[in-house]
C-alpha cells in the first residue's frame, strides 16, 4: 500500500476493546460484520429509485451497494489504499436509508423536524453503534474508529475550523446522533476523512449515475436519443456503433453503461493519484489534515457528472411515473409515523415497551423514527395495511 493509505495496524481502535483476529485485519472484520448485519440484509428490499415490484432487474439499495463496493475496491487498489476499508465503507454507506429511498428520508425529515430531524448518515451511525443488537458484549457492531469516521465524513467535513456546520448541515445543524457520539468518541468533524472514505464516496456517485442510466432506459423513462444531448454520452454511443454496428439495444445499453463506469474510474485514478502526489501526504492523518478532497473527479469529468445528474433529475427522478409513486410513498411513511407516535402500542412488543417508557416526546419520536427507518418497502406497506386497512399499490 501507499504511504497515504490507512494502516489497520495503527487503527485508533474500537469503542469496546477486543482481541485481534488471528486471520483477518481490523478492517476486514469491520467489512464482515457489516455484511452479516440485519440492516445490510434489509437493503435487498429497499428502493433505490424503483420499488422492487416494478421489476426484478431494477437496482435495489442492496444491488446498488454491491456495485459501489466493487468500484470502491477498484479505486482503492489502483491508488494504493486499503481496499478492505474502502469496501467496508461502501457496504455501510446506505445502511441508514429508509424504505422507499430518498422519498422515505424526505418524509421522515418532515415529521421529525420538531424532534431534531432525520439524516441517513446519522441513522447509519445509530445502526452500527446502537441499533444492531446481536453481540453478547455490546450493542452495535463495534467497528473501528476509521470505519465510523468514514461513515460520518465520507462526503467531507461536517464543521469548519471555527466549529460551524458546513455544506448540507449549515442550515439545519449537525444531527444529534453524530453530536452525541462525537462527545464520547471524537470523530474530528472538522477534518476530512481517509482517502479510502473519499474513494467510497466517489464510487457511490459513479455507481448511481451509471446504473440510473441503465434503469431509466430499461423503464422507458427516456430514450438513448435523449441521452445523446450530453456530448460525453454521444461520443460513447458513437464509439460503440463504430465497433459493433447494428447492435441490439439491450447490448448497446450494457456497453454504454460499462464504458461510463470505466471512464469515470479511470478519471478518478489519474486525478486522485496526481492530487495525492502533489499534496505530498505521507500518512492517512496527513490526508485528513490536507484541507481538500484528494480522491475525486477531474474538472472536466466533474462537469460531465453535473450534466448527467441534471439530465437524470429532469428525465428520471421527476418523471411523472416516479413522482406518482413518490407521493404515495411519502403518505405511507407520514401516516405510519403519526399513528405510531400517538399509539406506540401498535408497534411490536419490544419497540412498544421502549416507546411507552420514553421520558419525553423527543425520545419517543426518535424510537418511532428508528422503527420506521429500519423497515423494508414491503414491510412498510404491510404495516400500513394492518393499521389503516389499505396501502397504495405504488404503481
Amino acid at each position: 500500500m501507499a504511504s497515504w493509505a490507512a494502516d489497520w495496524r495503527r487503527s485508533r481502535g474500537r469503542q469496546f476493546p477486543e482481541a485481534p483476529s488471528p486471520t483477518r485485519s481490523e478492517f476486514q472484520r469491520d467489512r464482515d460484520r457489516i455484511i452479516h448485519s440485519t440492516a445490510f440484509r434489509r437493503l435487498g428490499y429497499k428502493t433505490q429509485v424503483f420499488v422492487p415490484h416494478e421489476g426484478d432487474h431494477y437496482r435495489t439499495r442492496l444491488t446498488h451497494t454491491i456495485e459501489v463496493a466493487q468500484i470502491a475496491r477498484s479505486l482503492a487498489r489502483a491508488l494504493g489504499l486499503d481496499d478492505d476499508l474502502a469496501e467496508a465503507l461502501a457496504l455501510a454507506h446506505d445502511l441508514g436509508h429508509t424504505p422507499f429511498g430518498h422519498t422515505g428520508e424526505d418524509a421522515l425529515g418532515e415529521v421529525m423536524e420538531a424532534y431534531r430531524g432525520f439524516d441517513h448518515n446519522a441513522q447509519a451511525l445509530r445502526i452500527v453503534t446502537r441499533l444492531e443488537r446481536h453481540y453478547a458484549q455490546y450493542d452495535g457492531l463495534n467497528l473501528t474508529w476509521e470505519t465510523l469516521e468514514g461513515l460520518v465524513k465520507h462526503n467531507g467535513p461536517l464543521l469548519d475550523k471555527d466549529g460551524r456546520p458546513v455544506a448540507r448541515y449549515a442550515k439545519r445543524g449537525i444531527p444529534i446522533a453524530i453530536l452525541e457520539f462525537d462527545e464520547r468518541i471524537p470523530l474530528d468533524l472538522s477534518s476530512f476523512a481517509s482517502a479510502e472514505a473519499q474513494a467510497a464516496a466517489v464510487a457511490d456517485d459513479i455507481a448511481y449515475n451509471a446504473h440510473d442510466i441503465d434503469d431509466g432506459l430499461r423503464a422507458g423513462l427516456f430514450e438513448l436519443a435523449d441521452l445523446r444531448e450530453i456530448a460525453f454520452i454521444d461520443a460513447l454511443i458513437a464509439e460503440i456503433d463504430a465497433l459493433h454496428p447494428g447492435l441490439d439495444q439491450p447490448r448497446l445499453v450494457h456497453e454504454l453503461t460499462r464504458r461510463v463506469i470505466t471512464r469515470f474510474i479511470e478519471d478518478v485514478i489519474v486525478e486522485g493519484h496526481g492530487r495525492l502526489v502533489a499534496a505530498g501526504v505521507r500518512s492517512s492523518d496527513e490526508v485528513r489534515a490536507h484541507g481538500a478532497t484528494l480522491v475525486g473527479f477531474s474538472p472536466a469529468m466533474s462537469e460531465v457528472e453535473r450534466q448527467l445528474k441534471a439530465f437524470l433529475f429532469v428525465h428520471m427522478y421527476r418523471h411523472p411515473r416516479v413522482v406518482k409513486v413518490r407521493n404515495e410513498a411519502l403518505a405511507v411513511v407520514h401516516n405510519l409515523f403519526v399513528r405510531l407516535f400517538s399509539q406506540p402500542g401498535d408497534m411490536p412488543s419490544e419497540w412498544a415497551a421502549r416507546a411507552l417508557a420514553a421520558p419525553d416526546d423527543m425520545r419517543r419520536a426518535r424510537l418511532v423514527c428508528d422503527y420506521i427507518a429500519g423497515m423494508t418497502d414491503r414491510y412498510a406497506l404491510a404495516e400500513h395495511s394492518r393499521l389503516f386497512g389499505q396501502a397504495p399499490s405504488l404503481r
